[in-house]
This record gives structure tokens, sequence and C-alpha cells, in this order.
């Protein structure tokens, strides 16, 4: 038996890849076991990064709960620190730039082209910001949140 034609985890994380490679701010889009990823590559950021933590099998919709790690190298000046708020670096701008990609990301979810073809966010979106989170100095958010889908298996 195939479930190929069938909503699902493969459509889900393709669906999410598609979308993420539309913004002009994500050069890579990877998924599964993030310390699988060669994070030492400096060609691939901005990075956004798929985990599905979990599904859960409803009576009408199958319910992910998706994180996306969206983050960028720390680029350090070597210009002497005139502004201490800002600091030398552009964490701030990753942040901004990456947290905007996670906002479009999950706005196209909750109302846009993705909700009506039925990948519909479902409740809030957490996002928890991060810096030198990995192995290179890196700063980025990590967006927890719900995607419902039909569960359009047949029973027959």
């Amino acid at each position: 038996m195939s479930y190929r034609g069938i909503r699902g985890f493969y459509l889900i994380t393709k669906t999410i890849e598609e979308q993420l490679l539309e913004d002009a701010n994500v050069n890579t889009v990877t998924t599964g076991d993030i310390t699988k990823v060669d994070l030492s590559k400096q060609t691939i950021f901005p990075l956004s990064h798929i985990v599905i933590n979990q599904s859960t099998i409803e009576e009408q919709v199958i319910r992910f709960n998706i994180s996306v790690l969206s983050m960028d190298v720390v680029d350090m000046s070597k210009d002497e620190v005139t502004d201490i708020f800002r600091g030398n670096d552009n964490e701030q701008d990753i942040l901004n730039t990456q947290l905007a990609v996670l906002n479009k990301l999950t706005q196209v979810l909750g109302r846009g082209t993705l909700y009506i073809d039925k990948y519909q966010l479902d409740g809030t979106v957490n996002c928890e910001p991060f810096y030198d989170r990995f192995e290179n100095e890196m700063a980025g958010w990590a967006a927890t949140f719900d995607v419902l889908i039909p569960n359009d298996i047949t029973i027959c």
C-alpha cells in the first residue's frame, strides 16, 4: 500500500522548506538532527532548520508541533567599539532579520496562501532568541508552533 499521495510528514516539511527558501534572508533550509548539519560552512548562511517535535493524529487533522531555527553567523568588526548598545558586531541585525523570516513564515501559515492550502497554524507562536548556540558564533531565533493539516487517510 502506498501513502505518497496523502498529506503528511513529507509534505509538511517540503512545504515549509519551500516557503522559507522564498525569503531573501534564507540561503539554506535543513531538517532533522541539527548536529548533523555542517555548520562550519559559511556559504550556507543564513540558515533555517526544521525540527518536527511531535505529531498528534486527531480525528479530522494531523497536528504537527514544529520548531524552526533561523540563524546567521555573527560577524565581529575589528573597529573600536563606539556604540556600547549595539556593540561591534551584527548580532542585532541578525536577530531583527531572522525574526522577520519566522514572522513571515508563521503569517503565511496563519492566514496566507499556506492557510488556504490547508497548512494551518493553530495557536500562538513562541519565539526564543539564541546567541552563540553552536560551534560557530551564531545568533538567531527558535520558533515553536503547531500546524494542522487534513487527515485524509481513508479507512475503507
